[in-house]
């Protein structure tokens, strides 16, 4: 065979390898963070937490159970187990991240939001929470006798939360949110970083045609006061529907509820 022939087998033979490499050995191309993107119920995808990285979320959900001393996830308590901890699905991953990319989830500079939902009883969760968060100082924002530490993960608790044990808490690695009813509150933004409520029990709309003008009025105000003392807002129970994502997100709601990740990932990158 001469060089010319051989040439021409051995460049044949390198496009046919490379076009059946399997897919698995190719990695995504790394996506842009998506600010406004909640992944709710995280836990509940295939690979809790790397999921929603992938696709460039920058709020993550975790509901918790303490159960003999551990911090279990789970969305109901039977559904628990000894090998899903806070830590290992959650914090753990993100400190590593957080030390690969130049002290921050993505190596932009700015706060992942970590919504923990405690499910069982509020205040001797909290305790065992707050131990263990202090346990992640190097990644954490947190309140001490110096004020607000801003930190690459932002932990803000749900649920059951314990507001007087919390707010007493000297040095304090996670603040609490609140309801639609604590927009007058007077706590400080640092220990009331956000609003969530339910959509449904408070909106009419489920995404069918326009957004009626009462709807539209009453998210506008919402907004106004909650941005007016430096909390965002979250809502939970939205329909999965491109026509809500595109109304709360013109809207200007901070934190926008998904269980699709990749769909509302791509729709916000789109915008």
């Amino acid at each position: 065979m001469n060089r010319a022939a051989t040439t021409c087998l051995l460049l044949i033979l390198t496009v046919f390898s490379a076009s059946t490499l399997p897919a698995q050995s190719v990695k995504p191309a790394r996506q842009a963070p998506a600010r406004q993107a909640h992944a709710h119920n995280d836990y509940l995808h295939d690979r809790p937490l790397l999921d929603a990285l992938d696709n460039g979320f920058c709020s993550v959900e975790a509901d918790i159970y303490l159960i003999d001393g551990e911090l279990l996830v789970a969305h109901d308590r039977d559904k628990t187990s000894p090998d899903r901890t806070l830590q290992g699905l959650y914090l753990d991953p993100l400190r590593s991240r957080i030390k690969k990319n130049n002290g921050s989830v993505y190596g932009d500079g700015q706060t992942l939001t970590l919504l923990i939902d405690i499910k069982s009883e509020g205040e001797s969760t909290y305790r065992a929470l707050d131990a263990v968060l202090s346990q992640y100082t190097d990644i954490l924002s947190h309140v001490d006798e110096q004020g607000v530490q801003p930190g690459a993960v932002t932990a803000i608790i749900s649920g059951n939360r314990a507001v007087d044990l919390i707010a007493a808490d000297p040095t304090r690695y996670a603040g609490i949110d609140g309801r639609l009813s604590d927009l007058d509150s007077d706590l400080s933004p640092d220990l009331l970083p956000l609003i969530s409520d339910h959509w449904g029990r408070n909106f009419q709309w489920r995404g069918e045609g326009e957004m009626p003008q009462a709807d539209r009025e009453k998210l506008e105000r919402v907004l106004q006061q909650a941005h007016a003392d430096r909390r965002r807002v979250r809502f939970w129970a939205t329909p999965d529907k491109q026509t809500v994502w595109a109304a709360l997100a013109d809207a200007g709601v901070d934190l926008i509820n998904t269980d699709d990740l990749v769909g509302l990932a791509e729709f916000l990158r789109s915008r």
